[in-house]
């Protein structure tokens, strides 16, 4: 008698998330939209497959060039300070560690990982560990998302560690609703406080990633464990890019019926059907600038050569 293969196991995190966002019609495509980058790293096989994708990216070289070519704006800033480096979506560390390199013989350093993946902080402790760091700050709130900043702070202002440097690296802006995660960020922050962010501007670079992106096998092996986890199969579904309202959107097309029931609920995908899993907002510098200098008092801006990738030094 031949085992029956075993059902897929569902996340019940991404199933309620869909359940209550529900689908809209464009047209006859049914869209079921779940971009939520808390989706992302519920496992801690969706954390290693993020940073497998993230070591695989042409712009991580782009974004560590832009890092040492302004090290010593960010050097001067600090004017030699004791600093917390406070690490907005850690991922694994490496690119605070190339900072911290940098500036490791300028100030005495506190590392303060957080990201809502533990995954992540685990790796980001491990590598700041092995380097020659002042402390590496690990409680309950080094495992959350932004908005628990400010239950963090207070927990930063011991001994002589008081101006923090602020890290959202990795593009990690493109994430988010861009004025809503700065508003958060500038709150949490004192007024000689200091925020570093790379990411990207829209530019032909990305229009072509956009229509070029599903051939992406690692992109496909991150975002296919959100699908995968609602129950679905590889074969039901095909992975795609698109550029659309200054964001490149990651969706899954389902190929075949398939009808999920947990948790005695009921959800049919019908041929066609759309699941859109991620997005990634891409805005021009005139925008960026101007979002900038609305929520800073003081901004510094420089882009790459390619114009793709921006690195901002902001205060309040």
């Amino acid at each position: 008698m031949v085992a029956k293969p075993k059902a897929p196991k569902i996340n019940d995190l991404i199933f309620k998330e869909l359940i209550k966002r529900g689908y809209s019609l464009e047209g006859n495509t049914r869209i079921w939209n779940i971009a939520d980058s808390k989706l992302w790293y519920l496992t801690p096989d969706q954390a290693q497959a993020y940073l497998d994708l993230d070591d695989s990216k042409n712009y991580k070289g782009v974004e560590l060039e832009l890092i040492e070519k302004n090290i010593g704006e960010i050097s001067q800033e600090i004017n030699g300070e004791d600093i917390n480096i406070i690490d907005l979506g850690c991922g694994d560390g490496n690119k605070a560690a190339r900072i911290f390199s940098k500036l490791k013989n300028k100030a005495k350093v506190r590392y303060c990982p957080i990201d809502i993946s533990g995954y992540m902080v685990e790796k980001a402790i491990e590598t700041f560990s092995n380097l020659d760091v002042e402390e590496v700050v690990s409680f309950q709130y080094n495992i959350s998302d932004f908005e628990n900043l400010e239950n963090l702070m207070p927990l930063l202002t011991k001994g002589n560690f008081k101006k923090n440097v602020f890290l959202l690296l990795g593009y990690t802006l493109g994430n988010f609703e861009v004025n809503e995660l700065l508003y958060e960020i500038r709150n949490a922050m004192r007024w000689d406080d200091i925020l570093i962010i790379v990411s990207g501007i829209e530019n032909e670079k990305w229009k072509k990633w956009a229509k070029t992106g599903k051939e992406d096998q690692k992109a496909n092996n991150f975002f296919s464990k959100i699908p995968l986890q609602l129950g679905l199969s590889p074969e039901d579904i095909e992975f795609g890019t698109r550029l659309r309202h200054k964001r490149v959107e990651y969706y899954y097309t389902i190929k075949n019926e398939k009808n999920i029931t947990f948790q005695n609920k009921n959800v049919t995908f019908n041929k066609g059907d759309q699941i859109v899993v991620a997005v990634s907002y891409k805005h021009n510098k005139d925008n960026l600038l101007s979002i900038l200098n609305m929520q800073f008092g003081k901004v510094f801006f420089n882009a790459s050569e390619d114009k793709s990738t921006f690195l901002a030094l902001c205060k309040k």
